[in-house]
Parts: C-alpha cells; structure tokens; sequence
C-alpha cells in the first residue's frame, strides 16, 4: 500500500475493509525460520562473520544476513491468503539486540526489514491486482519488565525504565516507518506499562510528524489464570491502554484459540475498536514438526468458532503457525460477517490490577483513602522520611481494606526526595496483588513527581491535580502528557488570578477547563474530574462562610454544563478549623457529604475512618453544622464553636448508658419515628398507645407519624443510607405498632390508611422459593404499598382471580427453578386472554431482563418489567403507578431495552451456531484408560436414611457469603464485616443471625432428614444404569444425562456426567452414589409463628438460615461420602476448604449446569424412596419441599469435575426425549434455557 507518507489513506482503507470482512494476518516468522534449521553461518553472513558473540536464534537480524529467506516467507503467508504481513522486528530494539551485542543497529535493522515487507508486498500486488495488502511494523514487549522486579530480595528495583522503553521504542518505530509500514503493531504484551511505554513512543512520533499511523495493540494472557504476566485483567489493560485510540486490540501468543475464547468475548464486549486474535498453534510438543500441536484444520476449526460467534475482524497466527495454517484459517472464516463494534456507554474507565468503572449520573460515591499522604497523614510523612517503606504499605493496605476504591498518593514534603519516593513507594505496590488491584490516584503541586508516579503505573490512574494557575500553554502540556500517559486528570478551579472562592468564578474556570481539554486535547469527558476547591469554613472570617454551599452549587452547575465529567474534592479541608474535635469534624464530613453527593459529587477524598452516619448525628449538632456548611445563618460560626467547646471528644464518640436513650425526651411522634429507623420495638406498644390518645382515630397514627417515619426509610433505603436488614426490621416495628392498632380500628370500623398502590405477588405454580418475593414484599410495606402475598405454588388461576378480585395495579410473579419460567410466560399469556392491563413484574433467580424480553413480554401488551432485586422494586413500582412523564419515560426506555434485547437474540440466532453433532460430540467425550483405572469402592452400600441429624454438627459447615448475598449484601465472609460501607450493618445481621441459629440449634426448631444411597453402576453411552447390591444385581434405575454440544476446544473433551462412570463394555464394577435432604422440616411452623408476632426480620431470618444449613448438610454429607469411598479418609481440609470444594469428587445436581433436567429427580425419588423415608416431596415442577432442600449424585472419578451444559441442538433433543421414553416438546420444556434453536 506504500508509506504513510505516500498514502495518506490507509487508515480509511483499513476501516472500509474491516467493515466488509475478517482481515487474515500472517503466521509465525519464527517457526518458518527454525525449520530452514540454519546454522551460526547464515545468521553471521560475510557483515558479522567476526562479531565476538553468538548470533544463532537472532532471528531479526536474517533481515540483512538472508533477506531473500525473509521475503520468501512473507510471499508464503501472502500466497495462502493473508491480508497484513509482520515486519521482522520482533525483537528490534536496541535493549533486546544488546544481548546480542548489536544494541546500535536497531535503527537499521527496523528500516531495512520494512522495506523488505514493503517492497514483497508491492510485488505482490502487481502480481495480484485484485489483492489489497498492508505492511504492519512489529514491535515486541523486550526482554525487559517495567512492571516487576527481577530481584526477589528488592521488589522496588527494576531492570528496565519507562524512559529507556520510550526511547527504544522510538528509535524502533522511527526505523519502521521510515523504511514504509502501513501501520505499527505493537505485540505479544505481557506487561502493560511497557506497551504504555511503546503507545508514549508513538504519540511521540505522530505528533512531530503531523501525522498518524493506524495502531494495532495485542496483549498476552499468559495462563488459566486469566491475566498477563504483570498481573492485569483483560478489562484493566484495555481501560489503561485505550487512550492510544487502536484501530485494533487483541489477543496473541501463549494460548491456543479455546483457551483464548473467555477473553476474546471479555474483550469483544468492552472494546469499542477492531479485535484481532492469532493464537499459537495450541501447546508446545517437540515432537511436532512445527513444535506445536494444533494442525491447520485444529486451529482453523477453533478460530472459526470465534468468528461464527461475532467475536472477531482481525485473525492470524503466532507460534507454530504455518502458510497451511493461515490458509486455513483464512478459508474457514470467510463465510462469517466481522464483528460490530459495541456503542460503550459514557464512563470513568479505571483500572490498577483490576478494572474500575464510575457509570451513570447516580454512581455510588467514589472513596480515595487520604492516609497514604505526607502532607495529611503524620504517621505516613514519618515511615517515609525514616525510608520504612514496607510499614507505610500497611497503610495503603488499610485503605484498600477499609473500602477505597481509589488510593491517593502524595509526597509533597520539604526534605523528601519526591520523586524518588513516588517511584520506590509504586514500584513496591507494584509488587502486592492486593494493593494494585485498584487504581492510583497520583498527587502532587509538582509536575515532575507526577511523571515520575505515571511511568511507574501499568494501570490507568488519575492525576492530581493540573490547573490554568499557569497559564493555558502550561495547562495544555500538562494536559496532553497525562493523556499521553493514559490517566485521568482531577482538574483544581485555579486560574491565572488565583484559587476561585465564589460559585461563579469556580464553575467559569472549570467550564473553560472542560472546553480546552475536550476540544484542544481530546480528552474524553469521564477522564476529566473536577474539583471545585473544598475550603474550609466556620474560621471567623466572614468571607469564608459561603465555601460550602458554594462548592455544592458548583458541582450541581458542572453536572449540567460540562456533560459526562466528575467531581471530587478533599473532604477533611471543610474542618480544619475544628482540628483535634472529632467529633465535631466526623459530623462536618457526613454532612457536607450528605448534600454534596446529592448535588453531584461523584468521589471523595475521605478518611472513611473519620465518617458519622448522617442520620446517627446528635440532632443540635447537626442543626449547628449544617447552619456553618449551608451558610443558613449569621452567628452559625459562633453557636458552633461555643457548641463544640462544651463536647468532651473521645475521639469516636459512642452513646453508652443513659445517652443510649435519650431519644426517648423527644415527643411520641419522634420516638416512633426513632425506633422505625432503628428498628427498635422495645417501646413501640408503650409509644404507639400514647399516639392514640393523643390523635382523634387510630387510622390518624398509622397516616401521621407512622407513615411518616416509614417515608424516612423508605427514602434512606432508596438513597443507600440504610441496608435492607435494617429495612426489614424497620417493617417489623411497624407491623407492632398497626397490629397494636387493630383492634381499635375494627371497633370504629374506620377502615385501614389509604396506601401508595396494591400489588399481587406469588411464586408461580411448581415452585416452593419465596425469600427474594418476601424481601420484596416487606419493602414495597414499607414505602406504604399494601402487599397480597399468595404464597408460593400458586395456580394461575388463583393469581388472576385474586388480582380481579382486588382490583390490583400491579401483578409480581417470582420463581426461582427453570420450569417457572414457562409458568411465567403462562400466566403472561392467559393475562392477555382475560384482558388485565395491570403491569407485570417479574423477579427471582433464573429470570434476567433478556428472558423477559424474549419470552414473557410478547406475550403481553401491557408493561412487563424485569426487577433485579428489593432495591430497585420501590423505584419501578412507584414510577409506573406515578403517571406523568416519568412514566411515559420509564416505559420507553423499558420497550426500548426489550427490543434491543429482541433483536441481538434474533442477530446472534441468524449467524451459524458453533454446535457439534450429538454424534461428533460422543466421540469427542472424556475418555478414560478404564482397563488400567483404579475405580474406588464404597465400603458401604445400600441406602442409609439420617432422621433428626444434630444440627450442631452443621453449623460449622455453614457457608455465609450467600446469606449475606440473600440480604443484598454483597462481600465475601468474613471480609464482609470489615467493608467500610455495610460493614456495620453486616455485623449486626451476622449477630442476629448467629443468635437465632444458637436457638434454632437450641430448641430443635428444625429438623434434619436426609437419605443417601450407594449402587454399582456402568455407563451405557450418555446413560449411566444402577444396579442392586446383590451378586449381578439387577437394574434398579436408569439416569439420563446431556453432554456439551457447542464446539469446544479440540484439546478439550465435550463431556457428560456418565464420562465419569466405567462403561459397561469395561468389564469393571463401578459405583455412584445419590442422596436427598432438607433442613426445612418445621420451618413454615417457625416462620408462622414470627409473622404471627408481625416478625418479617426473623420470618426471612429463619428461611435464609434454613437454606444455609441445607447446604452445610449436603457439604457434610459428601465428606462422609469421599470417606466411604475410601479417598476421603486422607483429607485434612478445614471447613473454608470443603467450601471452596478443594477435594476429589463432585455431588451434581438435577437442575444446575452439569445436569440441568430437573425431570431426572423423580429418579431419585424413586431409587431412594425419599419421600416415603423423609417426607421430602416433589411438586409437579420438580421442586422440593420443604424448600430448604438438597438433592443430588456422588461421582468419585479422580478427574470427575463441574461444567456447564451449555446449549444443546435438536439432534440432542429428539435422542434424549427416545432415551427417556419422552416427546420432545416435553423434553424442550424442561431444557428450554439450554436450547441451541427455538423450539417455536
């Protein structure tokens, strides 16, 4: 295509085309080079033939000692179908040629193989006009790190800087484009901040030549782990790499195409360029010709894959990729359409080890941890100025505990080597996983130490701060070189006149700020973070008081007027005057917080540890602080000072003994309101029937001061100030205080309050799991919505008739066990039939947005909506009985959701399914040397049954993270309890739960029944028979099970459960085993009793654990079955171990990945007896009950493991529906999420 220079056009060239296809790149130089088996002679040549080191294997330099070699092999890879031919520059630069004492013929070895790849390129086109191809200058990652530390005694050392990287890179994509590259290709990355290092190079080079290159970027995932070398996610390198705007990104070197396929798709979705994949030709194996074991039609097959899924526009090779491989590959994806670029919603794109997004103009709080500041952490300024690095990581590692999401950094001291200590400090963070993993956010008034931390920083940070203090020119190099960098900027409300003070001077300078960095710079607008100058107020100075409220209005304008950028601010500069009383300044920062994240504010910088709940602060004192920050009156300075010298500051002051209740001086409308936000109802009778004397009607009380401190949770909870445990026990006093009132009522027959909207919820038909539909339910009590809860296995009939009958505005159906969805899109459509224009809501486990779209909307014309979870119910339901715009927007933006939804479902069902025959894939299945297999015999056989199971022995089997999750509580156990933000209230929750447990245990409120079994066994194809345990028993049950269908990796076997089981035809005796329980036995009793009590918290309370210990149960009980088989007796693992299933064996269960028939349970049933013997039972859709149930197999195969099903095709279908003696369409109801085709 000839030169940049030559032919400005190749950018458009390369666009055009990759809108029509998949473009083909080469294979590998180094393959084709090592099977010409050259000697120390070729590489030398007559130029070198004195060189005093070794020159064998430097390949690049074949370049001046062969070129007829190197221009043969590009003819090759252009001759079997490639588009874009490599440069052979792999390792060009002057630090990898230093090895080879040749560090100064980089320049020249760079343009003289450009200039063979162009000039064997024009050739070829000439000889194939119809052919347009392009030339790509290859740079590599070096011999070198920036990333890591080679020297394990010294992790803050480095072989390599970002400036000898920078320079060396430079040199190397000068020479490339110079001798007539299309385009830079910089590959094969295994640490990010040396390509940040190549992408500074480049820009480097654009913008002296006036001129760009197209970029090609691609990253090495070096194993299973999933990220590269230096430790990076595929999400965080491509969050701190795409401020170089590629023309493409991708995936190359060390895996083969399958294993590469889960960050092909991870990037496919984030990537909003072109997405390149050339993989190596599978593993290494010497005893391959090219040293790989993939052939081309392997390789072909599995990147053909990815094609046919949408994934791909760029294809190749790398290692042991050959002409033959790349003609393959070139002919197997040329009948796939090339991906589409996905449109990214506008964000703040982050990212340390680990991406970090801020989405939405109503993001969660971002919270930067100060501590690692000389300038504001006295113990940190000290660790470093004593050079005692490692103790000053334990800070930042606080921080990181303690919840920040951002970690500040700054070494702005007078006798400090700041640079220096930038670089050592990031380079030792560098080292920990668990500090790196989230972004960095580097501050200094020093330009240089902020270069100095952004060369040291593989991940995109944010820089802290630039400003027009200096003038534009200096603002706009500042600018353009953290972009070259990759990072955001927090941008200070300077000027040339200063620091602006008042509101309008703050939001001029940062709307002129937005203008230059957006239009002069090409700054995204989410890389731009404002900081509008948090100054400190209440000084005596009467200038000072409107700082505050002047700041909040600032960040309410900038939201508006400089679209898609952040604010942020130092939080702990708005008490500085209050220094030493902090109790005065943790109330200061909660409140000041309060209002400003309701203006805007997207992040803080915040010691978390010097925060007050804002509704936990003493009412006076807040009145005070709020007059200072919100400037409300004159002499607010003055009553707070005089208030604040009155308080003895115990530093975090906590209410002990009398204090605890001195809410109870207030007036009866504020206790009540007190315990309904607190969830107290030790007085609520007491206060409830003061109210009533005090009111005309008790009906008054419930609309009055009930309902309004119902209105209070109910807005905290939507604001994220409280969590849903301290909801639901804000609905249980309630619930005491109207129980208290009812029977008043019913005397005066006044009737009950007027509520916000009726809603009818059930769990649909075959389905017994209501914990999510009861939180929902308490919530909507909450916000003043009157619930009809119908339970669970509700008939349709039952939930149309009901809602008839009461005249409902809105309907919920929940449901948690794949059948219930066809129930849902049942009572979807006899909705429809009978004429309800009531809006439908549909939650629970199984369901998504996408099924709603797909399957149950359709088949309803009025609103059907997806709700998540509790916290969103409020919202979705009070818009759509709201009316008015919001609901005319609402529903707009919900139709349009489930159209897009409606319509990548019918894109991704029109490209070609990479499905195997049911046939291909038998013969691709797990197999096993069964004659030489040790198979494991069970010392007991026969059936056991467990009644009445001492649930003491469960308990520390429990695990906790799910309970929590139950809660809307997000966090791994036990790190949950130390999250700075629910915390708290997760501590509480495991309190009250452990509490509850301990009576449960206690008082045998439960009961545990359970019934295991153990049978010789053997594999009949995808069935596995079970025999008794008599001498050639007979058969006593048939299991079916389903194999993966969708292509897979060929390395990879398309397995099934019966693959784990010695086929019949081995002439060994195998076993499996099958077991059933619950925990649930009493529990509709227990949870009677509490709601009986008007107890949601400890009704949900008692399910949730109830589940819990279903699970500990099934994890116990298949101890005791590795045990009985024999390879159990050995394991010394901790109960955490058997959580995360660090053992030999698996216990599958019908309905979950491996086995996702539900229908394959009435087997079970039926081989154990499991009803008869534990009164566990079956609902016609295959759910148990009591719903706290378990039921599954025991595989004991070494290599038996957990999968996915996946999708099936109809091939599978119709043979498994012969296999179960079943029609089909019975089968596609059952297995309708796992089918490949619509069934319809």
């Amino acid at each position: 295509m000839g030169s940049p220079g030559k032919n400005p056009d190749v950018e458009e060239q390369l666009r055009a085309t990759l809108a029509e296809r998949i473009l083909v790149l080469d294979g590998a130089m180094g393959t084709m080079i090592q099977a010409h088996e050259l000697t120390e002679e070729d590489f030398r040549a007559e130029r070198f033939r004195d060189h005093p080191r070794e020159l064998k294997g430097n390949n690049d330099l074949l370049s001046l000692s062969r070129p007829e070699l190197i221009g043969d092999i590009h003819r090759a890879f252009l001759e079997a179908g490639a588009d874009i031919i490599e440069t052979n520059t792999f390792s060009s630069t002057s630090i990898s040629q230093a090895d080879y004492g040749l560090g100064g013929l980089a320049g020249e070895l760079n343009i003289t193989a450009a200039a063979l790849a162009r000039e064997t390129v024009d050739d070829f086109m000439r000889a194939n006009p119809g052919r347009s191809c392009f030339v790509a200058g290859a740079l590599g990652p070096t011999n070198r790190t920036a990333s890591l530390s080679p020297d394990v005694d010294d992790p803050a050392y480095r072989a390599v800087t970002f400036d000898q990287l920078a320079e060396a890179y430079r040199e190397q994509a000068e020479g490339l484009i110079e001798g007539g590259v299309d385009l830079l290709l910089a590959e094969t990355t295994f640490d990010t901040l040396n390509l940040k290092a190549a992408i500074f190079a480049f820009e480097e080079i654009f913008r002296e030549r006036g001129s760009r290159l197209p970029v090609m970027l691609s990253i090495t995932i070096t194993d299973a782990s999933g990220r590269t070398l230096s430790g990076q996610t595929p999400e965080a390198c491509w969050h701190s790499i795409r401020h170089a705007r590629p023309l493409s990104v991708g995936i190359n070197c060390a895996l083969g195409a399958g294993a590469m396929r889960p960050y092909i798709r991870e990037l496919s979705r984030i990537a909003d360029c072109y997405l390149s994949c050339y993989p190596n030709a599978g593993l290494p194996n010497p005893l391959s010709e090219t040293g790989y074991d993939e052939t081309p039609d392997d390789t072909s097959d599995a990147l053909g894959d990815l094609a046919g899924e949408g994934l791909l526009n760029i294809v190749g090779g790398c290692c042991g990729t050959t002409p033959e491989h790349i003609r393959a590959i070139a002919g197997r994806v040329s009948g796939y359409a090339p991906r589409d670029l996905p449109e990214l919603t506008e964000a703040t794109r982050l990212s340390g080890l680990e991406p970090f997004r801020i989405e939405g103009e109503k993001a969660p709080l971002v919270m930067v941890g100060e501590r690692t500041n000389v300038t504001g952490s006295p113990r940190f300024r000290r660790l470093i100025l004593e050079e005692d690095f490692e103790e000053a990581l334990s800070i930042a590692r606080q921080q990181v505990e303690n919840g920040a999401n951002v970690i500040d950094i700054n070494f702005d001291a007078a006798l400090l080597d700041s640079e220096g200590s930038m670089t050592r400090f990031l380079n030792l963070i560098a080292s920990e996983p668990d500090l790196a993993r989230v972004p960095i956010m580097i501050d200094s008034s020093r330009w240089s130490v902020i270069e100095a931390g952004l060369k040291c920083a593989q991940g995109k940070c944010i820089v802290n701060s630039i400003s027009l203090k200096e003038g534009e020119e200096s603002f706009l190099l500042q600018a353009r070189l953290a972009r070259q960098y990759g990072a955001a900027v927090v941008v200070m409300a300077f000027d040339e006149s200063g620091q602006a003070t008042g509101l309008e001077d703050r939001v001029n300078i940062c709307e002129r700020a937005y203008r230059l960095l957006t239009e002069e710079v090409g700054m995204e607008a989410g890389d731009i973070i404002f900081d509008p100058n948090i100054l400190t107020v209440a000084t005596g100075i009467s200038a000072h008081n409107g700082y505050a409220v002047n700041f909040i209005e600032a960040v309410r304008q900038l939201k508006k007027r400089c679209p898609g950028a952040r604010t942020s601010g130092g939080v702990s500069n708005i008490s500085f005057s209050f220094r030493g009383n902090n109790v005065v300044r943790e109330a200061m920062h909660s409140a000041f917080l309060f209002h400003a994240i309701e203006a805007g504010l997207d992040m803080a910088i915040v010691n978390a540890g010097m925060l007050e709940v804002y509704e936990e602060i003493d009412a006076k004192l807040l009145e005070l602080v709020e007059d200072v920050l919100l400037n409300r009156r004159e002499d607010s300075t003055e009553r707070l000072v005089e208030y604040a010298a009155a308080l003895e500051d115990t530093g975090r002051k906590k209410e002990s003994g009398g204090d605890r209740l001195a809410w109870r001086d207030q007036d009866v409308a504020g206790r009540l309101s007190h315990s309904l936000v607190n969830g107290i109802a030790d007085f609520i009778e007491d206060d409830t029937e003061e109210a009533r004397r005090l009111f005309e009607k008790p009906l008054e009380v419930i609309e009055g001061p009930l309902m309004d401190g119902m209105r209070i949770v109910g807005d905290l909870f939507g604001e994220g100030k409280m969590f849903l445990p301290q909801v639901v026990k804000s609905a249980r006093v309630m619930k005491k205080s109207v129980a208290w009132l009812e029977p008043f009522m019913e005397k005066e027959k006044s009737g009950g309050a007027r509520s916000d909207g009726r809603i009818v919820m059930a769990t649909v038909r075959g389905d017994v799991h209501d914990i999510g539909k009861n939180i929902v339910g308490v919530v909507l009590g909450c916000n003043n919505w009157e619930v009809i809860d119908l339970g669970v296995m509700t008939p349709c009939e039952k939930i149309l008739e009901t809602a008839r009958e009461l005249d409902a505005d809105l309907i919920g159906l929940s449901g948690l066990i794949t059948p219930s969805l066809d129930e849902m899109m049942a009572v979807a459509s006899e909705l429809e039939k009978a004429g309800f224009s009531a809006p439908l809501l549909i939650g629970g486990a199984t369901t998504s947005k996408a099924h709603t779209a797909i399957k149950i909307a359709p088949r309803y014309s009025h609103p059907v909506v997806h709700v998540l979870d509790a916290s969103r119910a409020v919202g979705v339901c009070s818009t759509l009985r709201g009316g008015g715009k919001n609901l005319e927007t609402f529903l707009a933006e919900n139709s349009k959701a489930q159209d897009r939804a409606r319509e990548q479902y019918e894109a991704s069902r029109s490209k070609p399914a990479a499905m195997l025959s049911i046939a291909d894939a038998r013969r691709h299945g797990f197999r096993d040397d069964w004659k030489e297999a040790e198979l494991s015999q069970p010392s007991s056989r026969g059936i056991e049954v467990l009644e009445n199971f001492p649930l003491a022995e469960l308990v520390p089997y429990i695990d906790w993270s799910p309970f929590f999750a139950a809660w809307e509580i997000t966090g791994q156990y036990p790190k949950v309890l130390e999250n700075p933000i629910v915390g708290e209230q997760a501590g509480k929750l495991h309190e009250d739960a452990l509490e509850l447990l301990e009576t449960i245990v206690g008082g045998g409120l439960l009961e545990a029944r359970a019934v295991t079994g153990f049978f010789p066994a053997s594999s009949h194809g995808d069935d596995v028979e079970l025999y008794d345990t008599t001498e050639g028993g007979k058969a006593l049950a048939t299991l079916h099970f389903l194999r993966q269908q969708h292509r897979r990796d060929r390395k990879k076997p398309q397995y099934c459960l019966a693959d784990f089981v010695a086929p019949a035809t081995s002439g060994k005796v195998d076993h499996i085993g099958a077991f059933a329980l619950s925990t649930g036995f009493g529990l509709d009793e227990l949870c009677a009793g509490f709601e009986a009590e008007n107890d949601d918290y400890n009704s949900i309370m008692a399910t949730a654990l109830a589940d819990r210990l279903a699970e500990a149960f099934a994890e116990l009980l298949h101890l005791r079955a590795r045990e009985n088989f024999g390879y159990g007796a050995a394991e010394e693992l901790s109960c955490e171990d058997l959580i995360a299933e660090r053992y030999r064996g698996i216990r599958p269960a019908p309905g979950y990945p491996a086995c996702p028939d539900h229908s394959e349970k009435p087997t079970i049933w039926e081989l154990l007896k499991v009803e008869e013997r534990t009164s566990i039972e079956l609902t016609e859709s295959c759910a148990m009950h009591p719903a706290a149930a378990v039921c599954g197999f025991y595989f004991a195969h070494p290599q038996a493991r957990y999968f996915a099903i996946g999708r099936i095709d109809r091939d599978q279908v119709e043979d498994y529906a012969r296999r179960k003696d079943l029609a089909p369409v019975v089968v596609e109801k059952w297995l309708a999420q796992n089918l490949a085709y619509d069934p319809d």
